[in-house]
This record gives structure tokens, sequence and C-alpha cells, in this order.
């Protein structure tokens, strides 16, 4: 049976997807950890959710963080491999975060002012997951930045998941009264 730990991290180093070790405060862990981050934040949302359209959605945006985190582990001299082997964050990816966001925006009146998140359990937790997803989109431009980032679609992807997010949030809520999603006071 494998064990869950290897001690092999006792140093504060770990592995890279196809090889090479990294120090667990280089860009790239704190990249591919945020986005794990988020997706157990994800998990919890789907969890308290009261939804079947947004219970399925988040699942499905759970399996493809997966793919971003390979993406976001691999160093750019393994990306071929990665390629060959994986999946990756395509633009068909982005596109349908799109339609999806644009199908909840139809269904949804968002209100004039702030949402404050809290509304209920559900939406608290898709409201902190898109909090992280914001997170793992700065990681990620700064890979970019240091030229380690391949792929320009893990940035779209991301950025629009935390919109997809915000708006799955809203529709978990829909029903419910504008003052709970404001804070305005009743009178």
């Amino acid at each position: 049976m494998v064990k869950i730990y290897t001690r092999g991290g006792d140093t504060g180093e770990t592995g890279l997807l196809y090889g090479g070790r990294v120090s667990k405060a280089d860009l790239r862990c704190e990249a591919y950890g945020t986005t794990d981050e988020a997706n157990s934040a994800l998990g919890l949302a789907r969890a308290l959710s009261q939804d079947s359209r947004v219970k399925a959605v988040l699942k499905q945006v759970q399996r493809e963080l997966f793919t971003v985190g390979a993406e976001l582990a691999t160093s750019p001299a393994q990306y071929e491999n990665l390629r060959r082997h994986f999946s990756i964050v395509t633009a068909e990816m982005v596109e349908r975060l799109e339609r999806t966001i644009d199908e909840l925006d139809e269904a949804v009146r968002l209100p004039p002012s702030f949402v404050i998140p809290g509304a209920s359990a559900a939406s608290a937790a898709m409201d902190v997951a898109r909090a992280i997803l914001r997170r793992s989109e700065r990681r990620a431009v700064e890979l970019k930045e240091a030229d380690l980032l391949v792929n320009p679609e893990v940035l779209r992807y991301l950025n629009r998941l935390s919109d997809l997010v915000f708006m799955l949030a809203r529709y978990e809520d829909r029903a419910l009264p504008r003052e709970l999603l404001t804070g305005e006071e009743v009178t």
C-alpha cells in the first residue's frame, strides 16, 4: 500500500509535475496551491448548495481546476510532456464558462448595490471561493511575468471562473429578498 507521506518535502522542497524540485515557497507552488484551496472552497459550496444546476456546474469546474493545477505545476521545459499526456486549458473551456455566465445573467436580477456575502451558507462559500480564485489568478499573473506560464488560456480561465462563481452565488440566492443580499435595512 502507498503511504500518504513520502518525507520528500521535509526539507522545504517539493517535486513539480514531470520532474524538477523547487522550494515550497516557489511561485508555482503558491499558484497551484491557491488553485487547490479554491477547489476545496468550491467543494464546500457544492456540499452546501440546494440547487442541482449549481452543484453540476461546480463539480465540472472542480474537475477542470485539476487541469489548471497541472499546468501551474509543470515547468515550461516539461510543458510538451504535459500536452502529450494530459488535457490543457483551452479557449473552448473559457467560452463554455462565458456561455454559462450569460445564461445565469439572464436568470438572475443583480441588486443595484454591492452584494454582502452571507445570504446563505452556499453562496457565502462560493464568495470565499471567488476571492481565492482571484488570488489564484494573481499568482498565475506572477508566473506569466516570470516566464513560467506557457498557456495564456490559464489566466483567461481563472478570470472567467471567478466571474462564474460570483454569478452562481447570486443564482443560488435568486429567490431570497434583496435585503438579505445587500444588507439594506427594510423600511
